[in-house]
Order: C-alpha cells, then sequence, then structure tokens
C-alpha cells in the first residue's frame, strides 16, 4: 500500500501557440538538416553546375546530362524549389538556378560540407562532456577539413592581399623585397598559396599538425606552380621551427581560437 502525502502534482497549463511555435522551429531545423545533406550531394554530383550551364530543365533533362537516375533527381529538384534554392515554373514543369543563387553557391557549399561533417563526431564530443576530454582536430571527418578550406578561401583570396596585409605598417613592402613567412594553421595551404603567389621574392612555409592536411597542401602547391618557393612541413603551432634570424611575418588565419594552447602559440 503506497501512502501519498503532501499536495497532488497538478499539470502545468500549456501556452498552446507557445508549444506549437516551438514545434514549428523543430520541424524547421529538421528541414534544414536535411537540406543540407542534399546541397552536398548537389555539389558532389555536379547538379548544380549542370542547372547553371543549361539553364530550365526537367527532371529526366538534368539526369541525362549528369548521369544520375532521374528518380533520384526528381526528389532532389522538389527538396531545392521548396527551399527556394532553385525556381520551378508548374507550366512547364522545369526548373532553373538563378543567376545570383549560382553566383553565391560556390562561396557557401564549403559550409554545408564543414558542418556536416563536423556533425559526424557527435558521439565523440558527448563522450567528452562526461570526461572533461577534446576532440583532436585530425579526428574529425575528412568532409570538415575540405569545407574549411572552401568556406574560408575566398574571404582570403578577396582580403589577405587586397586589406588584411596593407592594415601592417610597411609589411607589405617587406613581403615585396622577399620576406621569411611562416603561415601557422594553415590547412590544406589555400592563404598560403595565396601568399607565394603575390609575393614570388618571399619564402614561405605553411606548418600544421595535421599530416593529411599538409600532404593536400603540398600537392596544391604542385599543382599551381609554386612548389619552388612555399613548402608545408608537418608540426605544432608552439613548436614549428624557426630561423635563427626569426620570421619577418607570422601568421594565422582562423585557427588560433581553435588551437589547445592559443597563448604559447602566440608567444612562439
Amino acid at each position: 500500500m503506497t501512502v501519498q502525502t503532501g499536495e497532488p502534482q497538478v499539470a502545468p497549463t500549456l501556452d498552446e501557440a507557445k508549444l506549437n511555435g516551438f514545434i514549428g522551429r523543430a520541424v524547421a531545423d529538421w528541414g534544414a538538416l536535411g537540406s543540407a545533406a542534399l546541397v552536398r550531394i548537389g555539389d558532389r554530383l555536379g547538379l548544380y553546375d549542370a542547372l547553371a550551364e543549361a539553364g530550365p530543365v526537367t527532371s529526366a533533362e538534368l539526369a541525362a546530362r549528369t548521369g544520375t537516375v532521374e528518380r533520384y533527381v526528381r526528389e532532389w529538384l522538389l527538396n531545392q524549389a521548396a527551399s527556394e534554392t532553385l525556381s520551378y515554373d508548374p507550366a512547364s514543369g522545369r526548373y532553373s538556378l538563378p543567376p545570383e543563387h549560382a553566383a553565391a553557391l560556390p562561396n557557401l557549399v564549403g559550409g554545408y560540407e564543414l558542418f556536416l561533417g563536423a556533425i559526424r563526431a557527435e558521439k565523440r564530443i558527448a563522450d567528452h562532456f562526461r570526461t572533461g576530454g577534446g576532440l583532436h582536430w585530425g579526428e574529425h571527418d575528412p568532409d570538415l577539413f575540405e569545407g574549411t578550406e572552401r568556406f574560408f578561401r575566398p574571404g582570403y583570396e578577396q582580403n589577405i592581399v587586397q586589406s588584411w596585409l596593407p592594415a601592417l605598417e610597411g609589411v607589405v613592402a617587406k613581403l615585396e623585397a622577399g620576406a621569411s613567412v611562416a603561415d601557422v594553421g594553415c590547412g590544406h595551404g589555400a592563404s598560403t598559396l595565396i601568399l607565394a603567389q603575390a609575393y614570388p621574392r618571399s619564402q614561405i612555409v605553411g606548418y600544421d599538425n595535421h599530416p593529411a592536411s599538409i600532404e593536400r597542401a603540398c600537392e596544391a602547391a604542385r599543382a599551381a606552380g609554386l612548389a619552388d618557393r612555399v613548402r608545408f612541413e608537418v608540426a605544432g603551432a608552439s613548436t614549428y621551427p624557426a630561423p635563427v634570424t626569426g620570421y619577418d611575418l607570422i601568421t594565422f588565419f582562423d585557427c588560433l581560437h581553435d588551437m589547445d594552447d592559443p597563448v604559447g602559440a602566440s608567444r612562439r
């Protein structure tokens, strides 16, 4: 026999509008997550490129252009039209990629790739909530590294040479004359190669503690014809080698805040 004491608990009165609003936001989050994966699929399969080249197309025409299966392409197009990435003409049954969207997509897709790659570490990150540990950058899914480069490279291309370096007194003159530069936390080398391309008299080295990223950076340097004046090495941010005379310029592009010892890296 159970004896109940105290005042009986009364279920709280729910605000129906607030409840429905919260559910609506959750549903929107689901849709955004699913759409993010479909954006990545469209990028991977060249569907956006084909749409940009072809103009308005049916699902069958797009499938034929890209060597894909119409049934899958049809569902992809429906999602992209619902998210307003694509335009749809119900009279003709054709889909099109607005030129404004086509111009922006190459600079945006990296963000989708980055976050989808980060999500794949969810279980390990949950474990660290209990242990207090951390996830090493190199433990992430490879899409995170690829997405990071694709997401940040356009900003580097538009700002490093044009505005960021000129804001530092005397730096551009040194680089043009021939300087020794360390690009720390270089990842796939996007920022390092921009520096090497802009300042051919300078000797530039990119450091990163992720071997696979350094390998990709070396490949990119060879492909760009810059391997004679830029090199990449695996090294930590607080342990990378320095010449006796030091470096004329040390750069950290979107990486210092991710390091396990940012203060030590800055002092290095």
